[in-house]
């Protein structure tokens, strides 16, 4: 018997879906804007589902990801907006999300220019939250840079790591998944984020060996395609599974806790049913869903 905090799922793709919207490069960010209180609703509803974790809709808040769009002026209004959306409904997981675009180490920034852009996020988030989740990170100088940024708040960190799809022990860099934990000393908690379940699988065995608590929240993409990775993408470039419904889903995040994991989740294209059967089956192999 095991104690397991549960994460939320995805944000973003639920958005999507429930506001109907063709996607742009904003995201989830556009949605607060012309949908308020949709966060909110979601939030609700993976509360609802059982999750006692949830993650703020601030990933894709970046300047770089402003840029061009007409709400460069917005940037502290965007988090403010988000961490209200989320007020209310929990333990809050501040998101910090990667710099340029996701999947991309290579537009990683100088180490000293990358921490000050996620020190500032850092620094709006804290006051709100319970604990920064720095997510999607991709390579070793992106953990070194974003932990840095946000250990300085004093607030717990959870780092998650996006691995390749096709060899889990690997971040989507190249480099392999163990050369994190030389960086990742100020992290309480070291998951895999964003990636097939299949390669969070893979990816689990690695974690099993940091030394902290560890686990996975995986995404429901057939793969990320090449249309993804240029510039300002959007998510109608990529395509959800049909063999990963909550049942399934629930079936690999399980095989992650007999593997040690104690902190599960869902990542894009993973919604409040998967979350709610993923709870179910967690309490029925006799452990206990608890928050952090």
């Amino acid at each position: 018997m095991t104690d397991i905090i549960l994460l939320d799922g995805g944000m973003g793709q639920e958005l999507v879906h429930r506001a109907g919207d063709r996607p742009t490069p904003l995201w989830s960010t556009q949605v607060m804007i012309d949908h308020p209180g949709l966060v909110a609703q979601v939030h609700a509803d993976y509360r609802d589902a059982g999750a006692t974790v949830h993650t703020t809709n601030t990933y894709a808040i970046l300047h770089d990801r402003l840029e061009g769009t007409g709400m460069e002026d917005q940037f502290a209004a965007l988090y403010a907006a988000a961490l209200k959306e989320a007020a209310g409904v929990g333990v809050l997981a501040g998101a910090i999300g990667p710099i340029g675009a996701s999947y991309r180490p290579d537009l990683m920034p100088a180490h000293d220019v990358a921490v000050a852009i996620y020190t500032e996020i850092a620094q709006l988030l804290a006051p709100k939250v319970d604990l920064i989740i720095c997510e999607t990170v991709a390579s070793v100088a992106h953990a070194r840079a974003v932990l840095e940024a946000a250990a300085a708040t004093g607030k717990p960190v959870w780092l998650a790591l996006t691995v390749d799809d096709t060899d889990g022990t690997k971040l989507r860099s190249g480099e392999p998944v163990a050369d994190v934990f030389a960086v990742a000393g100020a992290a309480s908690a070291i998951l895999a984020n964003c990636s097939s379940p299949e390669a969070i699988d893979a990816a689990m065995d690695v974690l099993a060996t940091c030394g902290k608590p560890f686990g996975g929240y995986a995404n429901g993409f057939t793969k990320i395609s090449d249309g993804f990775l240029g510039d300002k993408p959007t998510v109608d470039a990529l395509i959800a599974r049909k063999d990963l419904g909550p049942d399934a889903y629930a079936g690999f995040a399980m095989g992650w806790i007999a593997k040690g994991a104690t902190i599960v989740g869902g990542c894009c294209e993973v919604g409040p049913a998967h979350i709610a059967k993923l709870a179910e089956e967690i309490r029925a192999a006799g452990h206990h869903i608890v928050a952090p």
